[in-house]
């Protein structure tokens, strides 16, 4: 996946290993059949695919929407995917 982080924000190691995260999902989805919130509630924003790409605009836009928050909020961290 291809990001455009603020390059200021890079020099943070957490957001520079959250990139690097970014770039090697290549979206396959595989990930999403061994997700619970998924399965249970049918939205893309709720697995793992949906997340990164949520999580992927936070860090570019260096801001959380109330519906980011909502979906990132809901992932149990079960580690499946």
């Amino acid at each position: 996946m291809q990001t455009s982080i603020p390059l200021q924000s890079l020099s943070h190691p957490d957001i520079a290993e959250a990139n690097e995260i970014l770039r090697t999902c290549v979206h396959c989805g595989f990930c999403m059949a061994t997700c619970p919130t998924y399965q249970l509630l049918g939205s893309e924003l709720d697995s793992p695919r949906g997340r990164i790409y949520l999580i992927k605009e936070m860090l570019e836009t260096e801001q959380a929407s109330d519906k980011t928050r909502l979906h990132l909020d809901r992932c149990l961290t079960c580690r499946s995917c």
